[in-house]
């Protein structure tokens, strides 16, 4: 798209008497404070020299950026957001001035070490502070000017310093490119929206300031009289309004780049809107962003937005028309999830011109009929959306598809569209027709909102945790009335439904204290704008898309000069068609393994029914059979055959079984029960064949399916990991350490889920290192070692049929008695127990009645005797027997 020319203008008045008092401020710039310089490293070297300047004898505190060496440059003056400092934007000035730019930042009046009262950005103060700057910037060396007393400059800054830089322009003809980031156009509107107080965003504007007294008096009195009453006054409007930008609408016309945030309940979408409209309608170059973050918090996207904003003023600034400003509209949507760290992945769409917040509109029927709600007596409890201050995790996970919002039963109502049919993309500010009624014959103050809420009515999400405030007063009441609701970049998939609410309290806002009872009927339809000339950019084809391909070609090649001989799939064993798993003679070596062995000669049998334990330590061998029983990887030799069909990669059988093993990966912003219905369209078999809700009843999610993954606990996952390993009922379940990093009560809960599962006359394979978990819930195992095996049976055989007996006695043993049945013929050992009323008998030869003649013999008061076999003790046993 091709970038406008600017005509540059002269924008100093010529007269003696302007150029004195340029003169004047310059020597009171000049004649305060001491400058300091310090050398940062980087390659160019920027230099930054810290100054306080006296303005109207209040100090302000400033920092200079710029490079050696790089000759005559555009300027950028750079603000801090409210309640911050120049120290907040250090970073982005270095890079401007490594780029080529003299750089000015300052702490505003109030912040930082600067003096003064905080005045919100009054033209006497801190906008006429900003010209000063420009007048000091006029006087340095290195920056280009346009005409005596006027440089080439470029202002940018957020929040409160994106105001200020909007404010600059329309009062000071000298800037020439503005790129304000998440800021107002009026803050009356932005704080006293359709005449409703936005209580808790001006408590924190208090809060962050410092305290009440550290604003200018007039304000002070303002929001104190505003907080009481709870209801914006005419005169509380007019003062925040003469301090907005918006009353300088008609005089900005330069260049502008407005970069405004989706998650932000402070200053929406709609005021960079208004923007727009009237710095367009005045003749200049606008291009609107919308970016992922914003007030609420979200993903701000730093480096992108100054890349742009830095590209902004390269083409206005310093004039080089081979800049790229980019489109006149983008928004960041979410692209999906980054597997490795569940962060939102970002893609931009864009269009060729800015398409408004009403462009596309779709009808969407919504019913209900007439719906009563009451405000309740002090507004209390408040529904919740944003939480100003603490809520940026609320609107990150709401543009994940995940988000936390309250209605209280009986202070809303609900008007629901049916399922959609296909996804809609709304981009802008949907509208609605509606007839409102308070039965006290005051002021009706409600919010509004859109839900997306899934198919099964379970989950709704509050795109981005905006509402939008309205009071409605009496003489509107009674009639059809349009209200916009909140302006959003949010798609509503296929089968959601569009919930259209209207609360009578809001965390954020003040509605009235007095309780009254309202009524309201949709008229007509929710009119979503669509924005048809918005696309979104194709993804970047990742490398595998040709790499991919090119492979193939390489290894087809590669087969057919090797003549590889490959060998067929032997027929099904029909003998075995009711076994759930035989293993025979399996072995397998790995490339780097010249003569050690994964696995080698092993077989071993599972039937229906069974739990089967796997053990051995660490290397015996484990994991690799396991990979090989799912086809993962390939034999050296043997067999494995499931229900009697031999297992190959992709093997049809493969179908009917189910595997866990070696952590599951889940989208953390879908919900439980979204992530299993993914899963199964995956594997392209039928939804029927899912038996979802089995395997969820035997997992014990209970209603933590509707939440999204990210909220899960470890358990929980793990559980969900065994419910996706459980879909469509597989006849046989392998599961690999489905205990890891579980505590007791979880480790109990899948215990009781392996169980359940076999008591459907189904078969599980679980791998473990906790010895007495498998001791509780598995009735076979199979123990390996350097990857052989070992031993194979029921757990009662292995744990009870050893050679370990415990005799207990009425008294304390004393440990020369001890030490004399050690020394019997026959014992190999023989200890004391921990309470020492007993002994741990190890036989080497003799038998039990033996035993017991000897213990007689010795005057031992044997009062019982059995044997001794835990789990462990086995397991150790044939470990070190196998090492032997």
């Amino acid at each position: 798209m091709e970038t406008p020319t600017v005509r540059r203008r002269r924008l100093l008045p010529r007269t003696p008497g302007r150029w004195a008092a340029v003169g004047a401020a310059l020597a009171v710039l000049v004649g305060g404070g001491v400058w300091t310089a310090v050398a940062d490293d980087g390659s160019p070297t920027v230099r930054r020299e810290d100054r306080t300047l006296r303005m109207d004898g209040v100090p302000v505190d400033t920092s200079y950026f710029h490079a050696e060496g790089s000759g005559k440059r555009p300027a950028v003056l750079i603000g801090h957001g409210f309640g911050g400092s120049k120290n907040d934007v250090r970073a982005q000035a270095e890079k401007l001035a490594a780029d080529g730019y003299a750089v000015l930042t300052w702490s505003a009046r109030g912040f930082g070490k600067s003096g003064g009262k905080i005045s919100l950005n009054d033209p006497d103060h801190e906008v006429k502070d900003v010209s000063r700057l420009i007048d000091w910037l006029a006087a340095r060396p290195e920056v280009e000017l346009d005409g005596e007393g006027d440089p080439r400059v470029g202002l940018t800054g957020a929040s409160y310093g994106g105001a200020v830089s909007l404010l600059a322009a329309g009062h000071d003809e000298r800037v020439d490119a503005i790129a304000p980031v998440i800021t107002y156009w009026n803050l009356a509107d932005a704080l006293f929206p359709d005449g409703v107080f936005k209580k808790l965003w001006a408590g924190i504007f208090i809060t962050t300031g410092g305290g009440c007294e550290r604003f200018e008096k007039r304000l002070c009195e303002m929001y104190e009289r505003v907080a009481v009453s709870g209801k914006p006054d005419a005169e509380a409007v007019k003062l925040l309004t003469e301090r907005s930008p918006s009353a300088v609408a008609d005089r900005i016309d330069v260049p502008s780049l407005l970069l405004q945030g989706q998650s932000d309940s402070l200053f929406p979408l709609g005021q960079a809107d208004a923007m727009q409209k009237a710095i367009g309608a005045n003749g200049a170059p606008v291009s609107v962003d919308w970016t992922a973050g914003g007030h609420d918090g979200g993903d701000n996207e730093a480096d992108r937005v100054q890349g742009r904003i830095g590209a902004w003023f390269d083409r206005y600034l310093k004039e080089d028309t081979g800049a790229s400003t980019g489109p006149a509209f983008r928004v960041s949507r979410t692209g999906g999830v980054d597997s490795t760290d569940g962060a939102a992945l970002l893609r931009g769409a864009s269009g060729d011109t800015y398409p408004g917040l009403r462009a596309g509109g779709r009808d969407i029927a919504v019913g209900g009929g007439t719906k009563t709600l009451r405000n309740p007596a002090g507004a209390s409890p408040p529904a919740i959306s944003a939480v100003p201050g603490v809520g940026g995790g609320l609107a990150r996970l709401s543009s994940l598809g995940v988000g936390l919002s309250l209605d209280f039963p009986g202070q809303f109502a609900r008007f629901e569209s049916a399922p959609l049919d296909t996804s809609v993309r709304v981009t802008g500010t949907p509208t609605v027709t509606v007839n409102v009624t308070a039965d006290d014959g005051r002021d009706a103050v409600l919010f509004g909102k859109v839900y997306d809420v899934s198919p099964d009515g379970r989950q709704q999400v509050l795109p981005h945790q905006l509402v939008a405030p309205y009071r409605i007063t009496p003489d509107r009441q009674g009639r059809p009335i349009e209200l916009a609701l909140p302006a959003v970049d949010h798609e509503f998939d296929a089968g959601h439904r569009m919930r259209l609410v209207f609360s009578a309290t809001d965390l954020g806002y003040a509605s009235p204290a007095e309780p009254a009872t309202y009524t309201v009927t949709a008229d007509g339809p929710l009119t979503v704008p669509t924005a048809p000339g918005v696309k979104t950019a194709a993804a970047a084809l990742p490398w595998w898309t040709w790499g991919l391909p090119a492979a193939a070609l390489v290894i087809a090649a590669a087969l057919l000069l090797t003549a590889r001989r490959r060998t067929a799939t032997p027929a099904p064993d029909p003998e075995l068609a009711d076994v759930p798993l035989r293993i025979t003679g399996l072995s397998k070596k790995y490339a780097k393994s010249v003569d050690r062995y994964a696995v080698r000669e092993l077989s071993f049998r599972v039937e229906r029914g069974q739990v089967l334990g796997l053990l051995g330590p660490n290397g015996a061998g484990k994991t690799t059979t396991l990979r090989m029983l799912m086809g993962l990887i390939t034999p050296d030799e043997g067999e494995i055959r499931v229900f009697g069909q031999a297992i190959r990669p992709g093997a049809p059988v493969l179908s009917r079984v189910g595997a866990f093993v070696e952590g599951a990966g889940f989208l953390p912003h879908l919900s439980g029960r979204a992530n299993l219905d993914l899963y199964w369209q995956a594997t392209g078999r039928p939804a029927e064949d899912a038996h979802i809700d089995e395997a969820l009843e035997i997992a014990g999610l209970g209603d933590a399916l509707a939440r999204a993954v990210r909220t899960y606990s470890q358990g929980m996952r793990q559980r969900l990991a065994i419910a996706q390993a459980m879909l469509g009922l597989p006849d046989l379940l392998i599961l690999d350490e489905p205990t890891n990093g579980l505590d007791p009560p979880q480790i109990r809960e899948m215990r009781d889920v392996m169980i359940r599962y076999a008591a459907g006359g189904r078969t599980v394979i679980v791998s473990s290192h906790l010895l007495s978990e498998v001791e509780q819930s598995c009735t076979h195992l199979v123990v390996m070692d350097r990857g052989r095996l070992v031993q194979a049976g029921p757990v009662a055989e292995i744990t009870g049929s050893g050679d370990m007996i415990l005799v207990t006695t009425a008294e304390e043993v004393p440990e020369p008695l001890a030490e004399k049945v050690a020394a019997l013929p026959g014992i190999g050992s023989a200890a004391r127990t921990d309470d020492r009323r007993g002994l741990l008998v190890r036989l080497d030869g003799a038998t039990t009645a033996r035993l017991v003649a000897d213990l007689v013999r010795l005057d031992v008061p044997v009062t019982g005797v059995g044997p001794h076999r835990r789990l462990e003790d086995a397991f150790l046993t044939l470990i070190s027997q196998g090492a032997a």
